[in-house]
């Protein structure tokens, strides 16, 4: 949860650096900054820019569902291998079982698995730990293939507003029968705001995608050393002869 704080934070200052930047160091420039963004916004084509408006709302969405859940489902792993050697070498095999059970997180319902196979042996141990460690994988990377759409159609939907924009841009100089600036400004600058936005909104929502992913290969990892440190302990307290 502090790198979760830690990376808003972050991102939160960059976002009011940038627009005190824009506005030479002005102390009223963030709120400045956010009427411009707001006002370009509207100027843009609504019947693209709200679709864009849409990708961001569900994609952060889905962001931040993944990093709460990825966030509670983070376990102390050196504590939770304590616990249940501590448990095997009392030859207490159940009480191994509770300690995980009773803990969150896929770390801890893998070597829960692996426990419940003790009496099969190492291998039985091992297969067990390899299937459902590939069930809870899943788990980890539940909803991340929608964030991937929506980074992916966010600039579409604005390259289609450009698009578009251009389109209406050269209808009206063939309407008018003349190439002035002032007829093609509107289309081009509502083309580019389009395009702009979903850049905006891609660059964002893949940011957040790029520290979940991080954050489920870190899970991933310690559970994978968790399941070697588990078998090590149960031979050398000699779980698979007791069971």
């Amino acid at each position: 949860m502090r790198k979760l704080l830690t990376l808003i934070l972050c991102f939160g200052f960059s976002l009011s650096a940038a627009s005190l930047y824009a506005q030479g160091g002005d102390p009223n420039a963030g709120v400045e900054g956010f009427q411009l963004l707001k006002q370009y916004f509207i100027q843009g084509d609504w019947r693209f820019m709200t679709f864009v408006l849409v990708c961001l709302i569900l994609g952060l969405a889905f962001c931040l569902e993944r990093i709460i859940t990825l966030n509670v489902a983070t376990t102390n792993t050196d504590k939770l291998l304590a616990s249940i050697d501590e448990n095997l070498k009392a030859g207490d095999l159940e009480g191994a079982k509770e300690v995980c059970k009773s803990t969150q997180g896929p770390t801890a319902s893998v070597l829960y698995e692996g426990l419940r196979s003790a009496h099969d042996g190492p291998k039985a141990v091992e297969k067990a730990i390899v299937g459902y460690g590939a069930v809870q994988m899943g788990l980890l990377e539940k909803g991340l293939v929608w964030i991937s759409l929506f980074i992916a159609i966010a600039p579409m939907l604005g390259f289609m507003g450009t698009v578009i924009g251009m389109i209406q841009a050269f209808d009206k100089i063939a309407a008018t029968g003349e190439l002035s600036p002032a007829v093609v400004a509107g289309g081009i600058k509502v083309a580019l705001l389009t395009t702009v936005f979903g850049l905006v909104v891609a660059i964002i929502l893949q940011i957040f995608y790029n520290y979940i992913v991080s954050k489920i290969d870190s899970i991933v990892g310690k559970m994978e050393d968790a399941s070697i440190a588990l078998v090590e302990i149960m031979s050398n307290n000699q779980t698979f002869r007791k069971s």
